[in-house]
């Protein structure tokens, strides 16, 4: 558990990062398009992530050698796919009456079900693992929530 304590936090920062990520694109499709959202959100993505790699390559150790690493199957490479999908898809619902709590919610309501069908049937050559009643509870309590949330926020 302690050595998993890191990531724990590390997965808790990511969540709160992409909740900021759909809001700013969300407001930027408000005032343009979610098309235009994508756009711009891997755009500056893309700015981004070149610049950290070239602080990473500037900071990196000289001196050791690193094993060369397998190549990734073709469809590793689709990922900013969905990305453009999610980008343009959570940019819908933010800017409807879900608003932006409730898009978060119902995004991760589906962000469990589909990790577990991953996880059940071993998509993308994940290593299959068979569920159990707890996962099935758990996904419960997370649709559950998903809608206290949406509802609570409806009467408001």
């Amino acid at each position: 558990m302690s050595r998993s304590l890191p990531y724990f936090f590390v997965a808790f920062a990511a969540g709160c990062l992409m909740a900021v990520m759909t809001h700013l694109n969300a407001v930027t499709a408000f005032y343009g398009s979610p098309m235009f959202a994508s756009w711009v959100g891997h755009g500056a993505g893309t700015i981004a992530a070149i610049i950290i790699l070239a602080v990473l390559y500037l900071i990196r150790p000289k001196d050791t050698a690193s094993e060369p690493k397998p190549r990734a199957p073709w469809w590793a490479y689709l990922g900013g796919v969905s990305g453009a999908a999610t980008v343009i898809t959570a940019s819908l619902a933010v800017n409807s009456p879900l608003a932006l709590s409730g898009a978060i919610a119902l995004g991760l309501g589906g962000q469990v079900l589909f990790s577990l069908a991953a996880d059940q049937w071993g998509f993308f050559g994940l290593a299959a693992r068979k569920l159990d009643r707890r996962d099935l509870l758990t996904v419960a309590f997370i649709l559950a929530g998903s809608l206290l949330v949406i509802l609570a926020g409806a009467q408001a």
